[in-house]
């Protein structure tokens, strides 16, 4: 009898460290799905075309999650913005003048190296879910003073690219030197958007190159409390290695973007759903996301947008920040 006692013990033993080990490697298993998992955030493609309705990029597990706060409060923007070491080239007239231009969303693979040299930038930090969110304020149709208060509703800071013109202009009695006050009051990134809004490889010469921009921050200069950031978005997207190199000379960064649309045309216009759910579907960790503030949809979704952004997880952060 006790010896059959002895060996139900020894069985009973056994089969409970089977239990255990099998037990064990599960949650083991498991572990791993979860890790695998929360590395499978979505990462920029080059290959990715923003061009064709037909070709939009299909959100991520990543993009879709929901945070479990809806009211993400964005940091401050940097008031020290990140210093600029300027390129030293012995020979600039043996860069190239080649222009290249900058589709919807990622420039080509052959433009990294050349970006990476001369301080471009169409994406932030893409390890986290950040957006550099920026506006185009070539002309003036009355939307920015909307687009500032719903920015100013949802505590979000942007940047608002200009031209020489732009600040010296004015629409049914506002001012746009106004407009910039109230951009800088309100702790948003102003950047130069050139003085003619010209395809900026266009300009070889360094001393005509240089006036594009320095124009800018002399039209700024004339509006109180208003100075241009080390920040240039070339027209249309439009550069070549002189270019680059020109602009980064003048300490400034040129910024590109990884996410914009047809949403300039104020004749006509894209519709307001379709194109806040193009963006949405779009949007990806370290986007510069490009705006035109001349669009009415623009206007339209972005209260909504903002919000939905946030829910996804999304912070804002300056373009200082680069």
């Amino acid at each position: 009898m006790k010896n059959k006692i002895k060996i139900l013990l020894i069985l009973s033993l056994a089969i409970s460290t089977v239990i255990s080990g099998c037990s064990t490697k599960t949650k083991q298993a498991v572990a791993a799905n979860n890790t695998a998992a929360n590395s499978n955030i979505s990462q920029p493609s080059n290959n990715e075309n923003l061009n064709s309705e037909n070709n939009l990029p299909k959100s991520s597990d990543d993009n879709t999650a929901k945070n479990s706060s809806a009211d993400n409060i964005s940091p401050q923007p940097d008031t020290k913005p990140k210093p600029l070491t300027p390129v030293n080239v012995s020979n600039p007239s043996s860069l190239d003048t080649k222009r290249i231009g900058w589709s919807w969303s990622y420039s080509p693979k052959s433009s990294a190296s050349l970006l990476s040299k001369y301080h471009g930038y169409a994406f932030g930090d893409t390890s986290k879910k950040i957006i550099y969110l920026t506006f185009d304020e070539g002309y003036e149709y009355g939307y920015t003073p909307s687009i500032l208060d719903t920015l100013k509703a949802n505590n979000v800071h942007a940047a608002f690219f200009v031209t020489a013109p732009y600040i010296a202009g004015s629409f049914k009695g506002v001012k746009n030197s106004d407009l910039l006050k109230r951009m800088s009051s309100e702790g948003h990134v102003i950047g130069n958007h050139s003085v003619h809004h010209k395809s900026m490889p266009d300009f070889t010469d360094e001393n005509t190159f240089n006036a594009e921009l320095t124009g800018v921050e002399a039209a700024a200069a004339k509006v109180p409390g208003v100075k241009i950031s080390k920040n240039f978005r070339p027209p249309m997207g439009d550069f070549s290695e002189l270019s680059l190199y020109y602009t980064q000379k003048l300490g400034y960064k040129t910024i590109f973007f990884s996410l914009a649309y047809k949403d300039y045309d104020v004749n006509n216009q894209p519709d307001p759903e379709k194109s806040k759910e193009f963006l949405l579907n779009s949007t990806k960790p370290g986007m510069i996301c490009l705006l035109h503030a001349e669009s009415k949809t623009n206007a339209t979704i972005l209260d909504s947008l903002l919000k939905e952004w946030k829910k996804q997880g999304y912070e804002f952060r300056s373009l200082d920040e680069l």
